[in-house]
């Protein structure tokens, strides 16, 4: 028996010291996040998401993003790189296969479906369910993880490539390194061409216009915080911080009709993550651990809304995360706010009156 327990322990420390020698897949390096806001005020908890209709549920499995049609069709990108649609009736339809894993997506002018996907690229799809890929790099360097748009009134699009070295399956490890691998892009289909707008972003995700188009809005999710890079006027081509500091991890964004940005937040900040961000060599050792084994997000549903001057007016919650968890995106489209996510099997819908009184209780 002491043979056996001295053999037995004599694994676990070699199976320690090898994981310890072996490379890490990322190399980090160290941040000192912010202390976190306190949930009061326009940050207090409620309930409203609970109240929010479910759309395709148990029929659909990580629906990142949504859309919606002239026809009052609800789309969505699922985990197993389908784009299913939702009618009147709630019958779930699996339409288009990207081969990929589509996020964010909105429609043009014209009625095409466009999609960025995190591994095909910038992609559109028209109404007969073709698929044409309209960019894979900008300036030489490949897209891995093509994330948000949003579609100005001129054609061009907007969109971020969360991190040119970690792909989708790989968010944690991006977060984990805390280097920015991120960039805010631009497409114009007159032209083909590609361009950066900004790079060295802490994972790019949301993007959303302002309602002149004078500014756009994208999210670094890994920094808590929104940039502002101004498209004309005096400051065209510079950016700035737009909103800092919030209580999770913002993901995609969209704005409403009358000027106000939804902003997903799939997870409030998770304090162990704070307290390794300063410490490399920890971050360095916990990338290699098994995911399940990593910090990870708490059950809670959360939205936030700002003014276009980057003013908190309040939030939508789901304390338990039971109705709507893990929320990656909200899309407001006549008269209701859509919200999606990264693994919910539903789609939530909520009327925007409702979430508008919310903010102002």
């Amino acid at each position: 028996m002491a043979k056996r327990i001295t053999g037995v322990l004599t694994g676990v420390v070699l199976a320690l010291v090898i994981w310890l020698l072996w490379p890490s897949p990322v190399d980090s390096v160290a941040w000192q996040p912010p202390e976190p806001p306190a949930m009061e005020g326009p940050l207090a908890a409620n309930d409203v998401l609970k109240q929010a209709q479910l759309l395709g549920l148990g029929r659909i499995k990580g629906p990142e993003d949504t859309a919606v049609d002239s026809e009052g069709r609800v789309y969505g990108g699922t985990d197993d790189g389908w784009i299913i649609r939702i009618d009147r009736e709630d019958d779930v339809e699996y339409w288009v296969e990207t081969g990929g894993r589509p996020l964010g997506m909105e429609f043009d002018a014209n009625g095409n479906l466009i999609v960025a996907d995190a591994w095909k690229g910038l992609i559109a799809i028209n109404p007969a369910g073709e698929i044409e890929v309209l960019s894979t790099e900008s300036e030489g360097l490949p897209f891995a993880f093509a994330d948000d748009l949003d579609i100005a009134s001129d054609g061009r699009i907007y969109f971020s490539d969360a991190s040119s070295r970690f792909h989708q399956p790989e968010y944690q490890l991006d977060m984990l390194e805390t280097r920015p691998h991120g960039r805010l892009l631009r497409y114009d289909p007159a032209t083909g061409d590609t361009e950066t707008l900004l790079s060295d972003l802490y994972f790019a995700n949301g993007v959303a216009l302002s309602a002149d188009e004078d500014f756009v809005l994208v999210n670094e999710t890994w920094r808590y915080r929104i940039q502002r890079y101004w498209i004309t006027g005096e400051r065209a081509g510079e950016s700035e911080i737009f909103a800092d500091n919030m209580p999770g991890f913002p993901d995609n964004l969209a704005r409403d009709d009358q000027g106000v940005f939804w902003v997903a937040q799939p997870s409030k900040r998770n304090a162990l993550m704070d307290r390794m961000h300063p410490k490399p060599w920890q971050k360095n050792l916990v990338a290699k651990l098994p995911q399940f084994l990593q910090p990870g997000p708490e059950p809670y549903g959360l939205v936030l809304a700002y003014n276009s001057e980057g003013e908190l007016l309040g939030s939508l919650h789901d304390t338990t995360g039971e109705h709507l968890d893990m929320i990656t995106s909200v899309k407001p489209h006549n008269g209701y706010l859509y919200f999606g996510s990264l693994y919910n099997n539903r789609i939530g819908r909520l009327p925007l009156e409702q979430a508008r009184a919310a903010l102002s209780k």
